[in-house]
């Protein structure tokens, strides 16, 4: 069933013209800035190759794009994920689901791979960009693979918070308002760090951005990944209690 519903919420995504738009814009988007890098990095080349130890394409073009494709995608997941349920409360259609013979994990769990299922595309799209690259030139695929991992797992923590705040209204506006806000409470936390207070460095420490700078650098911490992974399955797990509190109180 999880499948089933999964394939239901990518299905619907599709009809909808919101997901084009959102396709479109964000392919628009990163391609100028793509495109901008790599104009930067030809005009600072000669520079750059004067260094002992110079940065290359990847870290210089790649890095930069998966580090604005993270920004971007902050501003556009709670519009993807604002209306997984609470339109369905809206409508009265989660009493649908409630009757019918499936878990709240099922349903959770469902709404959650759709979800993802239509942010990997979005990854798929955006990793072209810099394979393009090859046509001219080599890369360092241990930074890409890096890159996309943690884009991934960010990724899934954005649609975790999202679904979260769709558990808890029937206004899709609301829930995305609140899951930008807790978005990007979570990017400002991570300017913390630039008080060297020991307060700072610890909620710098729970900012989500935080932990995919390692990514960037190419660099894969367990410690970052045990932390994305702890994050998607918390909000995950709220989600599935506040759906169990509806039912029972419904």
């Amino acid at each position: 069933m999880i499948f089933t519903i999964a394939a239901r919420e990518l299905r619907a995504l599709f009809l909808s013209p919101l997901a084009w738009t959102i396709l479109a814009v964000i392919q628009v988007i990163l391609a100028y800035l793509f495109l901008s890098h790599v104009d930067d990095y030809m005009a600072w080349k000669s520079r750059l190759m004067q260094f002992e130890s110079p940065v290359g394409v990847t870290e210089f073009i790649v890095a930069q794009l998966f580090g604005n494709a993270s920004i971007i995608l902050l501003l556009i997941v709670p519009l993807i994920t604002m209306r997984l349920v609470s339109e369905e409360r809206r409508n009265r259609t989660l009493a649908l689901l409630y009757s019918a013979p499936i878990s709240m994990t099922e349903i959770v769990l469902g709404k959650y791979l759709g979800i993802m299922l239509f942010l990997f595309v979005v990854l798929g799209l955006m990793a072209l960009m810099p394979l393009a690259l090859l046509a001219g030139g080599s890369l360092d695929f241990g930074i890409l693979a890096a890159g996309l991992l943690g884009l991934a797992l960010l990724l899934g923590c954005f649609a975790a918070v999202g679904l979260f705040m769709s558990t808890l209204t029937q206004y899709p506006t609301v829930a995305a308002i609140a899951t930008f806000g807790a978005l990007l409470l979570s990017w400002l936390l991570n300017w913390g760090r630039e008080s060297d207070s020991a307060t700072g460095n610890t909620l710098a420490y729970l900012s989500l951005l935080n932990h995919y700078e390692p990514f960037l650098r190419g660099v894969f911490d367990t410690a970052d990944a045990a932390f994305y992974v702890l994050v998607i399955v918390t909000f995950l797990v709220l989600s599935i209690r506040r759906l169990d509190a509806d039912r029972l109180g419904g």
